[in-house]
């Protein structure tokens, strides 16, 4: 414990001694508020673009880039939701149900302030958990052999396009599958047989994560803000901001409850801050004395919606750092850019890099409190961005995907592969498959591959060894389940089973 407390005590050293890694912190976090705070840039847009910027950074100061932009993207969405009702992220959605409400009611200034101080918190919480969770996830998954790293990828896809999709969940299978495939282009790592390259040579290399990533989020943003010209309301006059101290203090019980949410929605491969944000909306509306205030200017549901969606930023990098999932879609992005750096997620980590995570964890606590300074005092001037209409933004975002992929080993292939990917994802957008499970499964489809085939080669072609290990008959029983539950006639076994007990619970309450 104690080379732990001094390891985080240097880094933050590290961080606050170096004038020009103060100056990127601050930098990346303002960024990240205003591609939060315009409507059709998001976090995720931001991480992707950065991430080639950092190519030529040790991964210590990229990763202050990134988290910083990260973190402040999440909080940013937080300004146009409350001044003029439109989210600038899916984060922030739930937060304008109320935050705009209390805008109207000339409160416009105390919202933003209590919007700052929560997603701080929110952060800070977070980060407690990456650093104590992650000691024990990491002996748990030192356990693991090939079958339950092929298993466990295997359900991060399946899991995201469950949980990410708005209709049918077979479209968010299918976007995960067509990952998991676009991932198999190239040779193989065990054997080096060329797969799928149709006699291509640039294809040899296999399909590189940055442009994918860059493609599939920056091509349909750009697309879509283009086609409906998004237009933005009048902006609500600004008071001063003040932090709401003593509304925190009043809703102990709430923060934690919504930042255990957080967390634990964050540790969900691929879903985001945005179901966070909504799962604790409801948890504070049903456990509300007064739940007819929700959607009228209630500031305990601001509270909620950002300590949760800030919350979900450390969750998310819990099992990107330690098993090589990420659970969100810019946790995603980092994934990317910890490879391009030289650092490879999982179990191994803490033997590779021994500091890393606890780097990390300070990095995280130096954002958050970067956010709170930034959000606090330079709110005004920031708000003045959402005056510009988000269409003049498009072609330099478009520039920029363009650049972050060139740069990225300065290969023109990774251009032709990021337009082609942008463009079908726009399409699978349009025909409502998510693109979240795409971007999982083109990043795990190269672990859930190597370590099934190494398994099979272990065990001469048998499935056996998977029926006697533990964690993988859990695996198996689970991703089993998850399938099962999508028939028509399970789903209603399942409630009706549910049912039954609610009304044995009842009598038997009542007969007391």
């Amino acid at each position: 414990m104690i080379d732990t407390f001094g390891i985080y005590l240097q880094s933050l050293g590290h961080v606050v001694g170096s004038p020009a890694h103060l100056a990127i912190l601050f930098g990346s976090v303002l960024l990240g508020i205003i591609f939060g705070a315009l409507p059709g840039l998001t976090s995720t847009l931001g991480v992707a673009l950065l991430t080639a910027v950092t190519y030529g950074m040790d991964a210590a100061t990229a990763m202050v880039c990134l988290l910083s932009i990260y973190v402040g993207g999440t909080y940013g969405g937080s300004y146009s939701s409350i001044l003029i009702n439109i989210p600038g992220t899916a984060a922030s959605a739930a937060t304008a149900l109320d935050g705009y409400p209390l805008a109207l009611k000339g409160q416009a200034g105390r919202t933003i302030g209590l919007a700052t101080t929560s997603s701080a918190i929110g952060t800070i919480i977070s980060m407690l958990f990456l650093v104590t969770v992650s000691p024990i996830i990491l002996h748990f998954a030192l356990q693991f052999t090939s079958f339950e790293f092929f298993l466990l990828a295997f359900f991060g896809i399946l899991i995201s396009g469950t949980l990410t999709t708005p209709d049918l969940v077979i479209k968010g299978w299918i976007s995960g599958f067509l990952g998991l495939f676009l991932s198999m282009v190239g040779r193989d790592r065990l054997q080096f047989y060329p797969r799928f390259t149709f006699g291509i040579p640039e294809l040899d290399g296999g399909i590189e994560v940055v442009p994918v990533l860059i493609g599939a989020f920056g091509i349909p943003q750009i697309i879509e803000v283009l086609k409906n010209r998004v237009q933005v309301g009048e902006i609500q006059k600004l008071q001063r901001i003040l932090p709401e101290f003593g509304t925190i203090l009043r809703n102990v019980p709430k923060i934690i409850r919504s930042s255990l949410i957080g967390v634990g929605v964050g540790c969900v491969p691929g879903i985001g801050e945005d179901i966070a944000a909504w799962v604790s909306y409801g948890a504070a509306k049903n456990t509300s004395k007064n739940p007819e205030n929700f959607g009228k200017g209630e500031p305990t549901a601001v509270l909620s919606t950002e300590v949760a969606n800030n919350a979900c930023v450390g969750g998310a990098i819990i099992p990107l750092l330690n098993l090589g999932i990420p659970g969100s879609p810019p946790a995603a992005m980092l994934l990317g850019a910890l490879m391009l750096h030289g650092v490879t997620p999982g179990p191994m980590i803490t033997f590779e890099h021994p500091t890393f995570i606890i780097e990390c964890a300070a990095i995280l606590l130096l954002a958050s409190m970067a956010m709170w300074i930034v959000g606090i005092t330079l709110a005004k001037q920031v708000v003045k961005v959402l005056r510009i209409p988000a269409p003049l933004f498009m072609p330099i975002v478009g520039l920029l995907c363009i650049i972050g992929s060139y740069a990225l080993g300065l290969d023109i292939t990774n251009l032709y592969l990021m337009i082609p990917v942008g463009i079908v994802c726009y399409f699978l957008t349009e025909m409502g498959y998510p693109i979240a499970p795409l971007v999982i499964g083109v990043i795990l489809g190269p672990m859930a591959d190597e370590n099934l085939r190494r398994a099979l080669m272990v065990t001469q072609g048998s499935f056996w060894p998977i029926l006697t290990r533990p964690v993988a008959l859990s695996l198996v029983l689970i991703i089993a389940w998850l399938v099962l539950v999508q028939f028509p006639s399970v789903k209603a076994f399942k409630e009706r089973w549910a049912a039954n007990v609610l009304g044995r619970f009842r009598s038997s309450r009542h007969g007391g």
